[in-house]
Formats: C-alpha cells, sequence, structure tokens
C-alpha cells in the first residue's frame, strides 16, 4: 500500500467529529440578514426525482469568512489555497471562564497559559476558542443573549490575542462557537469588529459558529473543513470536522 493510503487508514481509525450545526431556517443568525428559505421544486412520486430550492445569506450556520468579506479586492472563498482546508487543530477551551463572564475575551494571556501546559502553538495551524457557547444553539434567545437594554453578551477573541497569533504563532486560522469573532460588548464599545477586521486583513480566514468544540482535546487533532467552490463569495456554510486520536 501507498503512504497516503495508509494515512488514510490510519485516519479512519481516529474519531470524527462533526462541528458543523444543520442548518434551516429556525436558527440564530446574524440580525442584518434573513433567515434561510427553501421550497421544493420537484418530487420523486411526481416528478421523478428530487429537488429542492435553498435561499441562503453566505455567512450563515457553520461558515467560512474570506478576507474579501471585511476588505476589498482580497481573497475569495474559491481563491483560498485548498490544502488549508486540513490543518492542525489546536484547542484553547475556557468554558468555565465564560459560564461565569458571557462578556470573556480570551487574552495573550490566556494562550501563554495553554503553552506553558500543552507547547508552543504551531504555525501554519488552526486556532480554535472553545466557549461552550454553542450548547445554546437549540434556544436562539440564550445563544443572541441579549439584556433589556438591548445589549448582547457574548465572548469573543481580543484584538491582542489575534495579533500574537498572527505575528508571533504565525497560524492559518481560527475558529469559534460564536456569530462574531469579537465580543458583543467589545463591538458595541468600539463601534465594529474591530478583531473581525484585522484577522481578515492579514488575508487569512476564520470559521464561524463552530459546534462541540469542547468536546475536543486541546492538542493532537487536525480540522477538515469542506467549502464550495462559489465564484467570488466571501464566505459560506461549510461542513467542518475534527480528527482526534482514538480513545
Amino acid at each position: 500500500m501507498s503512504e497516503i493510503t495508509n494515512s488514510i487508514a490510519f485516519l479512519k481509525k481516529q474519531k470524527w467529529i462533526d462541528l458543523s450545526h444543520s442548518i434551516y431556517g429556525g436558527i440564530p443568525y446574524f440580525q442584518s440578514f434573513q433567515p434561510m428559505q427553501e421550497k421544493t421544486l420537484v418530487t420523486v412520486k411526481k416528478d421523478g426525482f428530487f429537488a429542492k430550492e435553498y435561499q441562503l445569506v453566505t455567512q450563515y450556520g457553520t461558515h467560512i469568512d474570506a478576507p474579501v468579506h471585511f476588505v476589498e479586492e482580497r481573497a475569495s472563498v474559491d481563491q483560498l489555497p485548498i490544502n488549508d482546508f486540513l490543518l492542525p487543530l489546536i484547542v484553547i477551551n475556557k468554558e468555565r471562564a465564560v459560564e461565569e463572564n458571557p462578556d470573556y475575551c480570551l487574552t495573550v494571556e490566556d494562550i501563554r497559559t495553554f503553552e506553558a501546559e500543552h507547547g508552543k502553538i504551531p504555525a501554519d495551524s488552526f486556532v480554535a476558542f472553545a466557549s461552550g457557547w454553542s450548547k445554546r444553539w437549540q434556544d436562539p434567545e440564550a445563544f443572541y443573549n441579549v439584556d433589556q437594554t438591548g445589549q448582547a453578551h457574548t465572548p469573543g477573541w481580543s484584538l491582542e490575542a489575534l495579533k500574537f497569533l498572527h505575528e508571533e504563532r504565525k497560524v492559518t486560522a481560527v475558529g469559534h462557537e460564536t456569530l462574531d469573532t469579537d465580543s458583543a460588548v467589545d463591538c458595541t464599545k468600539n463601534a465594529g469588529l474591530i478583531g473581525e477586521l484585522y484577522w481578515l486583513q492579514q488575508d487569512k480566514f476564520q470559521v464561524e459558529v463552530l459546534n462541540r468544540l469542547t468536546d475536543l482535546p486541546p492538542i493532537g487533532g487536525a480540522i477538515s473543513i469542506g467549502v464550495p467552490k462559489v465564484k467570488d463569495a466571501p464566505g459560506f456554510n461549510v461542513r467542518a470536522i475534527a480528527i482526534v486520536p482514538a480513545e
């Protein structure tokens, strides 16, 4: 058997975890957009085959953001390097901190503490912020977590942490369980998503609204991202899968 065939056989024996949410019209979504709509076009009983039509925004459910999402004349989804869709997976789990403070921002100190226990984050990896927020998915009100004044309270990355991952660790991509890169409070305070803007300005991508990150080990896994090749798309719904060592 070839080395590649042996590698596939090895991966098949590991634990595979689906990190994507199923999508439909009732899921949480970025409030500037509209929920997905679907229509049955033909059926097997009537027409001999089954087909449906879906209408959805590019940033819907578990999705990838390409640099052009925030920065003009940068790479779109179809222009991203395909070998970046399979990466070593690093998971920084801050679920307990988020339970105590839903406005929690992952910091450089959090990264250094993680590295003190698990080793230096390797270049060309995918770093995920596991907040446990995806456990709120079936309750949109809890997922949005808006208070009586209209202020949402959701966790996010600090700008300093993103700069550290880019400048000091040279990672390829980041991911999180929430709708936005920045915490909701930081977004309000800064009048925009400055963390997300920074990250995409570096010609790097991110995956938002990931699922089950708290089920993953901190190191030793990989992430595979199934990305549609839609010309000039700023993002699109994806199927993200973690492959982690079998127990």
